[in-house]
């Protein structure tokens, strides 16, 4: 393998994959290196003998269907159907090897039940949410986002997104803390109330791709590959390929190597050893480089026999828990998907829930979504610290990614894609807009 590359990318993560898919794109030589014999990294789906190894290391007997019907995935999310990982998908024509389906519906926990986000002016009506003034209010405000012009003063409502907090635009139109609660929560997608005291603008584009995620196909603002979450990474690999990237799994790293100036030079494993002036990695591979965020997140991962009770007629659904509703700082989330995605054996769903930990007990933190779960067959729970990178990278040339945060989307995700791609290559990842012929890619069934 002694051979030199333009750029070696560390783990196959989902940002690692769609980094190391972009910059063969661009026509870098990139070498993938991941230690697990299977792509995903932390953002993998495994099967049934993987998944009872990984958390209990051994596989019991069981009577949940085949190895090659289940496809789990370690970190639960979903992707927004006008974001920014759809707009990536589009833009390499990774859709080419990845099919999705729609998440059938996006609920928000209020007063013990759930009910669904009302994502629009007419839905907002009849949402069982708000009593009779508070809905008129509602839509009011959903008007606003949806007419709001910036060149356009008198949509303006007399707010300026830049100077008003998100705060003062609530008490513009009256809203309740309650419709506050599921607006910052479950269409901006907040997961405390932070944003409060900030200026509107961001929390304002937060709620506008909501809302335009839903119309795109309807039911919810979220799609989601059949098979899993791993067929991301997985897809980013293949395009990688496609365009001279090399793979290299179940090889691990032997020694990172530097040069004088401190400066990463290449990598030494059982192949040999490769050299490249810049590396991408996952913290795991740079442990003396990266911090944690303070921050831990707990995921338990439930398999189910039966729907979420409450809404019966899904075979997926988000359900956000937000934290005033249940005297937390940090909201509780449920990703819920089933057999008909492909991940599960006939009859089974999946429910993973997850948090930021507040206490030392995060089992017990769980509670609230463990009573909307019901009755669980397996249950698997992981404990996990957050890192980022101590520094940029621009140094060492060592771009490391963050870990993935509790949030129910993959925007903060793409984010990260965004920054790194731009520190390693000196220019911003443009994204061309969609055609028409783009559109029929991403679709979801």
């Amino acid at each position: 393998m002694d051979e030199s590359y333009d750029v070696i990318v560390l783990g196959t993560g989902l940002t690692e994959c769609v980094l190391s898919g972009l910059l063969s794109v661009d026509g870098k030589k990139v070498l993938h290196i991941d230690r697990q014999d299977f792509y995903g990294g932390e953002s993998a789906s495994l099967n049934l003998s993987q998944l009872f190894k990984k958390f209990r290391e051994e596989v019991p007997e069981h009577q949940l269907g085949r190895d090659r019907d289940w496809c789990v995935d370690l970190i639960p999310k979903f992707l927004m159907a006008n974001g920014e990982l759809a707009n990536i998908l589009v833009h390499t024509k990774v859709t080419r090897y990845i099919e999705f389906k729609q998440i059938a519906a996006s609920y928000v926990y209020r007063s013990g039940k759930i009910a669904k986000v009302p994502s629009n002016e007419y839905e907002a009506v009849r949402s069982s949410l708000m009593g009779i003034f508070e809905k008129r209010r509602m839509k009011r405000f959903l008007e606003f986002i949806a007419n709001y012009k910036e060149e356009d003063v008198s949509t303006h409502s007399g707010l300026d997104l830049d100077a008003n907090t998100m705060s003062e635009v609530y008490y513009k139109f009256g809203l309740e803390s309650g419709t506050k609660d599921f607006i910052g929560h479950a269409m901006a997608l907040y997961s405390n109330d932070e944003y409060l005291e900030k200026p509107a603008r961001e929390t304002y584009d937060r709620i506008l791709l909501y809302v335009q995620s839903v119309a795109r196909y309807g039911k919810s603002p979220y799609i989601y590959p059949l098979y899993g979450l791993g067929e991301l990474p997985q897809g980013f690999a293949r395009l990688s390929a496609i365009y001279g990237g090399t793979y290299m799994l179940d090889t691990p790293v032997d020694e990172i190597l530097y040069d004088d100036a401190g400066k990463f030079a290449g990598v030494k494993t059982k192949e040999g050893t490769a050299k490249a002036p810049i590396v991408i990695g996952d913290p795991t591979y740079f442990p003396e480089k990266v911090q944690k965020t303070g921050q831990r997140v707990i995921r338990a991962i439930c398999i189910l026999k039966h729907p979420i009770a409450q809404a019966a007629d899904c075979d997926s659904l988000q359900i956000i828990i937000p934290q005033n509703q249940v005297g937390r700082k940090n909201d509780i989330y449920i990703a819920t998907v089933s057999y008909t995605h492909n991940v599960a054996a006939k009859p089974y769903y999946l429910a993973i829930a997850s948090t930021i930990i507040e206490t030392d007990n995060p089992h017990v933190e769980l509670k609230p979504a463990f009573d909307l779960i019901g009755e669980v067959e397996e249950q698997f729970i992981s404990v996990s610290d957050l890192y980022e990178p101590k520094a940029d990278g621009k140094a060492d040339n060592v771009f490391i990614s963050k870990s993935y945060d509790a949030s129910s989307h993959f925007e903060t995700t793409t984010d990260d894609v965004k920054d790194i791609y731009e520190r390693v290559t000196g220019y911003p990842l443009i994204l061309k807009k969609r055609e028409v012929e783009d559109e029929e890619e991403l679709n979801a069934s």
